[in-house]
C-alpha cells in the first residue's frame, strides 16, 4: 500500500473469536455471534433540521449498526437513498407511494443519466477493454440495475439496496484490475458509494505474521477502503484450511462481518484463479453467499491481444512498421505457448521492451552520425521485434 499514516493514532486491538477449522459456522447471514463489532465507533449520522419545502423525505433511518471498536469513526456523509433528491410529484403527505402515486407519472431518466453521466464510464470501458463482450454486458446490468434503483428511490420507492460484492475469476493480465477501477466510478457516480476509490490489497496487506498482528492490518486496509471498493488480488491466499495455525482466519472474520454490516458504504472484489477460488469459496462458504455477481474474465485470443498491441500502442503514440505488425503477431504466438504467459500483461511487457530496442536502436545510429526524424520516433519495426528470446529457442522474455 502506497499510503501513509504518521499522523494517525493506531487503532487499538479488539479480540476476535477464531473461527472452527473450515468456518463452516460462517454461513449464516449475520454476524451476531461475534463480540462487537470490528471497524467503527458507534456515531449516530443524518442530517438535522428541516428540509425545504417540495424535497423529496428520505425513507426512515434504518439503527445504526453496533460499535465496531476505536479506531473508526462512522462518517457524518448521507448515505444513498438519505440524499436530497428532486422530484416532480409532491410527495409530502405520502403515506405508501406504492399505492398513492399514480402508475403513469412520468419520471426523468434522462437527467438522472445525464447528471451522473454513467454512460462516460462505460463507453470508456469499451474503448480501453478489448474483447470481454460478457463481462461488459455484465457490467452493464449492474449499472442499469443501480439507475433504476436510483430512480425509484427518487420516489420513495424503498426496496432493500442490493448487493454489490464481486468475484472476478480468471488468469492475469485479462482486465480484472482494470473492471474494479470502472465499477468504482460507477457506484460512485450513483450514489452507492461516497468516494468510489478503490484499494488493492493481497493477503500481505491483511494477515499479519505473529499473534495480534492480523487483526489491526485488516482493520487499517478496511478503514482506508470505506466509501470505496476493496480489491482482494489472489484472496484464497487469505485462508489456508490445511493450517490449523494460519492467521488468515481472523481477516476471514472481519470480511465477514464488513461485507454483511457495511454492505452500504463499502464494496468487496475478490479475484483469482477460477479453481482456487471456487475451492476458496467451498472452505468459507460465509463469503460465498455474501457475493451476488460472479463475473468470469476468459483469455484473449491472438487476434485480440494483437488488438491491445496496436490499443497500446497509439495510446503511447507509436506505430508497427512495415513487417513489425506481421512479427509481433507471430512473437505473440509463441509467447502464448510458454510458461507464465499473463494475457494483456504480457502484451504490455513485450512493447516496453520493443521500446527499449528502438530506443537503443536510434540511439546507435544518431551516435554514427544519422538525423533523425519524428517517423523514426514513432516506429518499431521488424528487427526490434525479431531479436527476441522467443524467436532463437523458446526461451521467453522474462
Amino acid at each position: 500500500m502506497d499510503e501513509t499514516h504518521a499522523n494517525e493514532t493506531p487503532a487499538a486491538e479488539v479480540p476476535v473469536r477464531m473461527a472452527t477449522k473450515g468456518l463452516g459456522w460462517s454461513g449464516r447471514e449475520t454476524g451476531d455471534e461475534l463480540e462487537g463489532e470490528l471497524l467503527r465507533e458507534d456515531h449516530p449520522d443524518g442530517a438535522s433540521g428541516p428540509l425545504p419545502a417540495g424535497t423529496l423525505q428520505p425513507a426512515p433511518t434504518k439503527p445504526s449498526p453496533p460499535p465496531m471498536g476505536p479506531g473508526m469513526q462512522r462518517p457524518e456523509v448521507e448515505r444513498f437513498g438519505d440524499a436530497e433528491t428532486d422530484s416532480v410529484f409532491d410527495l409530502a403527505g405520502i403515506n405508501d407511494p406504492l399505492t398513492e402515486i399514480p402508475d403513469d407519472l412520468v419520471v426523468d431518466a434522462g437527467k438522472l443519466f445525464s447528471d451522473t453521466r454513467i454512460f462516460d464510464v462505460l463507453d470508456a470501458l469499451d474503448r480501453e477493454l478489448v474483447a470481454l463482450d460478457v463481462v461488459k454486458r455484465r457490467v452493464r446490468e449492474i449499472a442499469s440495475l443501480l439507475l433504476i434503483d436510483r430512480l425509484r428511490r427518487n420516489l420513495n420507492l424503498e426496496a432493500e439496496q442490493p448487493t454489490l460484492h464481486m468475484s472476478f475469476t480468471g488468469n492475469p493480465g485479462t482486465g480484472k484490475t482494470t473492471v474494479a477501477m470502472k465499477m468504482g466510478q460507477i457506484l460512485w457516480k450513483l450514489g452507492f458509494v461516497r468516494k468510489g476509490h478503490v484499494v488493492v490489497a493481497s493477503r500481505d496487506d491483511l494477515v499479519g505474521q505473529y499473534v495480534g498482528h492480523t487483526a489491526p492490518k485488516t482493520r487499517e486496509v478496511l478503514k482506508r477502503a470505506m466509501g470505496g471498493v476493496l480489491f482482494i488480488d489472489e484472496a484464497y491466499n487469505i485462508y489456508r484450511l490445511d493450517n490449523e495455525r494460519d492467521y488468515g482466519q481472523e481477516t476471514v472474520e472481519m470480511l465477514l462481518q464488513v461485507m454483511e454490516n457495511e454492505r452500504q458504504d463499502l464494496v468487496v472484489v475478490m479475484a483469482g484463479y477460477k479453481d482456487k477460488m471456487e475451492r476458496f469459496f467451498g472452505d468459507v462458504p460465509g463469503i460465498s453467499s455474501r457475493i451476488a455477481h460472479h463475473l468470469d474474465f476468459p483469455d484473449y485470443s491472438l487476434e485480440e491481444l494483437m488488438a491491445i498491441a496496436r490499443l497500446m500502442l497509439a495510446t503511447q503514440r507509436y506505430r508497427f512498421g512495415q513487417d513489425a505488425e506481421q512479427a509481433f503477431r507471430e512473437y505473440m504466438e509463441l509467447r502464448k505457448s510458454q510458461p507464465n504467459f499473463a494475457n494483456g500483461r504480457s502484451v504490455r511487457n513485450a512493447l516496453e521492451r520493443l521500446r527499449m530496442r528502438q530506443a537503443i536502436r536510434l540511439f546507435e545510429a544518431a551516435d554514427r552520425g544519422r538525423k533523425l526524424t519524428k517517423g523514426d520516433l514513432v516506429t518499431i519495426e521488424a528487427d526490434d521485434i525479431l531479436q527476441s528470446r522467443v524467436f532463437g529457442g523458446g526461451v521467453f522474455d522474462r
